[in-house]
């Protein structure tokens, strides 16, 4: 081969390497995160994982794609790693497609249709029409397919080249020489090893051993100690993939290496004692596209039934060399779901980044509720739960922002954009609800310090508004987990309540002022808490106005406009509610202090 000849190979494998990565690309957003969600839901048993696995493999195109996946939810301690050994078993397997479509290659015929299925012929046919419809389409469904098309026409391309530059290396006795040194079990292992470590693909390595068959020189003997190698050497991602991860997400990798490392020992062994003892008439035989396929489906086949009964064996031996540390704090708890490694999926890290953003919320109403007891009797060590909570809220809104700017530098669905946009916006509100519950804690602490406390009337006017205050902090947290738009159309005649009540309890307080029933040292917490009452109750009114733009597929609603129109009561709905909180909380205040 000369100089020109090894460009021209080189350029095949850079454009399979290419049309690889964009047919997963595509594969991964046609699938809108369906695929990983089943991965979550459907390892019950082994069985079911095993099957599963093979099956998003085998649609995204990559064992390394479905694993890292896996750690990641793992990580998240959403999947067990029980459930992840089932999965990494049948992703072995799902891998060995690709193999099986591009043996289409090497097979001769005469036959139309045949000839119509070979690479050569499918290439340029799913290029044309990919292209067509990536630039006509409107419909993003349809210009993901286009994408799918032309992946497949430019992997084929790029496997059709290389066969075709590396043709000369026959003549060359080097070349039957290097491969001949590859027959030697352990040395083979270890280049395919290295080979598919480099590229982090196995299917990638096993297209390129199947592109250099075509020479004829690449025997039995030599090409099956290269596809063992690969399968370890398609580890690599996932081991990197888990460092700074959780235990169980770094037992995850390990499994997925450890598996593959005693599937290929065992394998080897096996395939070896029978060369030695029996002998195959083929060992010596050229090896073509299709034997290398078969091969690798039949290696990943036999080890993945042969460790499906010892999975729970397997889980042990893990755990045993990785031990637990203790390391499961609070915080940690909260935001190990908001993984890197499930950004691959944008459906699928928006539903954990959903659900974060409800924890925050909980945290942020348990808060609230803790304040208001505060003032009634202070517990010092309440004091330092609601404290806990603080910080896990400052860092869950910390981590979100920065995990949600970050989605949103993948390529998102219109409905995936605005989902992103309303929690960028909810996780500010939930943030700031937190700190004015934290306020009216500091609040209830100065008049414990100053060993003063709030007249009997203060405290059960407080009661009131605080229980009218927690029912929309409630009604905001339901509407937006649930996204019911039904909930979200409470809050507003609520909100206008608590504003009518604090208006009220502040000309009260004045009042009582003046008729020296009051003191400064108690009005001013008293007053502060009021303002904080009533700014909590704008925040969630903000959380359901974006629920019901959210919820309503329109990014043109001015919250002042909304507002101003549900105020001018033309909505019976708003008129029903309104006057049920009425009677509900205005009127226990008008009560407080009349007996």
């Amino acid at each position: 081969m000369d100089f020109f000849g090894l460009i021209t190979m080189l350029g095949g494998l850079a454009m399979f390497l290419y049309g690889m990565n964009i047919l997963g690309s595509g594969l991964e957003k046609i699938s809108g995160g369906r695929f990983e969600k089943t991965l979550e839901r459907l390892t019950s048993s082994v069985w079911t994982g095993v099957l599963f696995g093979a099956l998003v493999t085998a649609a995204v195109q990559s064992s390394s794609a479905t694993t890292v996946i896996v750690v990641g939810l793992v990580n998240a301690r959403i999947m067990k790693l029980r459930q992840a050994i089932s999965v990494i078993m049948g992703a072995n397997i799902g891998t060995t497609v690709t193999a099986h479509v591009l043996r289409l290659a090497g097979v001769e015929s005469s036959n139309f249709l045949i000839r119509f299925l070979k690479p050569e012929t499918l290439a340029p046919i799913f290029a044309i029409i990919g292209v067509l419809l990536f630039m006509s389409a409107k419909h993003k469904g349809r210009r993901d397919v286009g994408q799918i098309l032309v992946g497949f026409g430019i992997l084929f391309t790029g496997m059709l080249t290389m066969s075709d530059s590396v043709a000369p290396l026959a003549e060359l006795p080097q070349f039957s020489s290097a491969f001949a040194a590859l027959e030697n079990p352990l040395l083979g292992v270890i280049v395919g090893t290295l080979v598919t470590a480099l590229i982090q693909s196995s299917s990638a390595s096993v297209g390129i051993l199947q592109a250099l068959s075509s020479t004829g020189v690449i025997t039995c003997a030599s090409a099956f100690p290269i596809i063992m190698g690969q399968n370890i050497g398609t580890c690599t991602t996932p081991l990197l993939a888990s460092i700074g991860a959780t235990k169980n997400a770094k037992r995850a990798a390990c499994v997925h290496l450890t598996f593959n490392v005693l599937g290929t020992a065992i394998f080897l062994a096996a395939t070896y004692l029978i060369q030695y003892t029996i002998g195959f008439p083929f060992w010596n035989e050229p090896i073509d596209m299709g034997g290398i396929a078969d091969f690798h489906t039949l290696f990943n086949v036999t080890i993945t039934l042969l460790f499906i009964p010892f999975s729970r064996l397997l889980e042990k031996l893990i755990c045993y060399l990785i031990k637990d540390e203790g390391e499961s704090a609070h915080a940690e708890a909260e935001l190990d779901a908001l993984d890197d490694r499930l950004l691959v999926s944008p459906g699928l890290a928006l539903d954990y980044s959903h659900q974060a953003t409800v924890q925050m919320g909980r945290l942020a109403l348990d808060n609230f509720r803790t304040s208001i007891l505060q003032f009634e009797h202070f517990d010092q060590k309440a004091e330092e739960r609601m404290r806990e909570n603080e910080n896990v809220i400052d860092k869950l809104e910390s981590r979100l922002g920065t995990y949600l700017l970050k989605l949103s530098e993948h390529e998102l669905t219109e409905l995936e954009s605005k989902r992103l946009n309303e929690l960028l916006q909810v996780i500010s509100e939930f943030e700031r609800i937190g700190d004015y519950s934290m306020n009216n804690a500091q609040n209830a602490m100065a008049l414990f310090n100053d060993r003063i406390s709030l007249s009997e009337d203060a405290l059960q006017e407080l009661q009131v508004i605080s229980e009218a205050c927690g029912e929309i902090i409630s009604l905001a947290i339901s509407a937006f987990d649930t996204e019911d738009t039904s909930i979200a159309c409470n809050i507003e005649p609520l909100e206008q309540i608590i504003d009518l009540i604090e208006e009220t309890l502040k000309d009260r307080h004045v009042l009582r002022l003046r008729e020296g029933r009051c003191t400064i040292q108690t009005g001013i917490p008293f007053v502060e808490t009021l303002a904080s009452l009533e700014r909590i109750a704008d925040h969630c009114s903000n959380i359901g106005v974006h629920v019901i733009t959210h919820m309503s597929r329109q990014t043109d609603i001015d919250r002042h406009d909304y507002l101003r129109e549900v105020h001018l009561g033309n909505s019976n709905t708003y008129a029903r509610l309104y006057k049920q909180y009425d009677q509900k909380y205005y009127a226990r205040i008008l009560s407080v202090g009349q007996e």
